[in-house]
């Protein structure tokens, strides 16, 4: 195992989005992270597994995975699958005019699977996104962005019942997710972050409430517990030097609070994962 998890870029520094049929010939990946963008599979046939985080979901078509940038994610295919990728960087996001589709974005950024029973529709809306993609012309983005709005909301409509815990999604949430996402270093006070964003602390309370229901602080406890979950599983870095990455000054104080949220300290939640799993 390796110190770093191993990051995949499959988009190219000009483009902003990339849509493309699932690949094909390649059934077994090994864990990665993505460089900076979200990513939406849909597929409408194939079996297999895909484990999201050390989550492992049953590929039972039709299905969505919805990849976040941190997430480390891999495949285990049973039979060569039909469907499409969506590529999304973060500088689609902040070209786009649409702050709905902003909005109704972040909405589907917490779940990583959705399961439906039919999805005809939104299977129809997929090679119309490939083509334009495809293909610059002056009205491609108002194009795209009507689409992709469209797919989403179907999405949401659809999956009402696994999407339910979302709130009202705020711009300043949003915005605390991508500094979260894109700091070379975390930052663990809400302070220091809230004044990054230009806003107070009780504003930025606030804006997470309303968007997931829990405080800015319990945001960024969940990121870092994300992030050190990760670490412990995909890398061989020792718990000392997982807590320097994630900046806690002592490796026993990041002892402490990882065991306030796993009820495991960080070496028997590792212990734990590879015998459920070898």
């Amino acid at each position: 195992m390796e110190h770093q998890i191993p990051t995949k870029n499959k988009i190219g520094p000009e483009k902003h989005i990339k849509v493309e049929p699932f690949r094909k010939g390649v059934l077994v990946t090994p864990p990665h992270k993505h460089k900076q963008y979200f990513e939406i599979v849909f597929l409408s046939h194939g079996s297999g597994y895909h484990w999201i985080d050390g989550h492992r979901y049953e590929i039972k078509p039709p299905v969505f995975f919805f990849i976040n940038r941190e997430q480390v994610h891999y495949w285990e295919l049973q039979n060569e699958p039909d469907g499409y990728v969506i590529i999304l960087k973060n500088t689609f996001l902040q070209q786009s005019r649409d702050e709905s589709l902003k909005q109704l974005l972040h909405l589907i950024w917490h779940a990583n699977c959705l399961y439906l029973d039919n999805a005809d529709d939104l299977a129809a809306l997929f090679p119309l996104l490939v083509s334009l993609a495809g293909s610059p012309t002056p009205y491609e983005y108002h194009s795209i962005d009507g689409l992709l709005k469209s797919l989403i909301a179907l999405l949401l409509e659809k999956g009402r019942h696994t999407f339910l815990h979302a709130g009202v999604q705020t711009q300043l949430y949003a915005r605390l997710i991508d500094l979260l996402l894109t700091r070379p270093n975390i930052q663990r006070k809400v302070g220091m972050l809230a004044e990054e964003l230009n806003t107070t602390p009780q504003n930025l309370n606030a804006a997470c409430r309303k968007a997931v229901f829990l405080s800015a602080s319990e945001v960024v406890d969940q990121f870092i517990m994300g992030e050190a979950r990760r670490l412990l599983l995909y890398t061989d870095s020792h718990v000392g030097e997982i807590a320097y990455r994630l900046s806690f000054k002592d490796p026993s104080y990041f002892i402490k609070f990882f065991k306030t949220h796993e009820q495991l300290t960080p070496e028997a939640f590792r212990k734990q994962h590879f015998q459920n799993h070898h």
